[in-house]
Formats: C-alpha cells, structure tokens, sequence
C-alpha cells in the first residue's frame, strides 16, 4: 500500500493536505495483466518504446484511479469503488498527483512500485528501471532535436 501526502488548493481557495491512500491486490494485478496482451508491463514497455503518449497517460489514469481507495477504520479493509474513484479525480489533489505521474519517471516509478505488493515490487524494480531509463533516453533525444 501507497500512502500519498498532497498539498493542493482546493475550490474555496483553502491550501490542503491530506493522505491519500493507493493498492493494488494479487488478483487485481492477475486481472490486469491477463487483460493485457503480454501482461501490463509488457504493454507500458511497447507504450513507451512507440512514445505513444495519450496511451500512457490513460495507463496512469487508470492505475491511479483503480488503485485510490480509503482504509477502513479498522484496517481490515481497503475499501474501492467507482463513487470513491470519481470523487477523487474531481479533486485538485487528483490533478496534482496526475501531473507529478506525467511528468517525471522517477516518481511514475516509485508510485507503480509502491501500490503493488512487497512480493510482486522487487520484481517490477527491473522491468520498470529499464523501461524508465529507455524512457528517459529517449526524452533526452527528443529534447536534443527540437534544440536543433
């Protein structure tokens, strides 16, 4: 489990910060990647390596929203659901942790990393360095030819 602390603003104009909460289990993982021709890193590997952008950011949309849940007070349960997901991507704090998701690898990585199981991160730490490195070889070339 992801505990994620974010400073926004939200629509009074009041500066906020809370705790966010984000999980993936073993089965939702399982489902995700037999949904997913090769499995989902395979699919975030093909994604990156055709800089195909608009899929990646629907990729991270949907692990963030799919992963956004609130604990019980108990702790027993990790609650999800649609209601819950909506109401978290209509908040500012939603669009600031999207925006950091976007925008830096190293903290798209950390956040993949951390709503997986202890068990399943050690494995996702390699595919995941050499996807991130390649990605950011590739944003590096990219922002060499537009200098030129």
């Amino acid at each position: 489990m992801l505990k994620k602390t974010i400073t926004y603003t939200d629509y009074n104009g009041e500066e906020r910060t809370e705790d966010f909460y984000f999980n993936l289990t073993k089965a939702e993982l399982t489902e995700m990647n037999l949904s997913e021709d090769g499995g989902l890193v395979a699919l975030i590997n093909k994604i990156s390596m055709e800089k195909d952008y608009p899929k990646m950011l629907k990729i991270f949309k949907k692990l963030v929203l799919q992963s956004y849940g609130e604990k019980s007070l108990d702790g027993k349960r990790f609650i999800k659901n649609e209601e819950i997901a909506e109401a978290f991507s209509q908040t500012e704090a939603y669009s600031n942790l999207f925006m950091l998701l976007a925008t830096d690898a190293d903290e798209a990585a950390a956040f993949i990393t951390g709503i997986v199981p202890k068990d399943l991160a050690e494995n996702l730490k390699d595919s995941e360095k050499s996807i991130i490195d390649e990605a950011k070889a590739k944003a590096n070339v990219a922002s060499l030819d537009h200098r030129n």
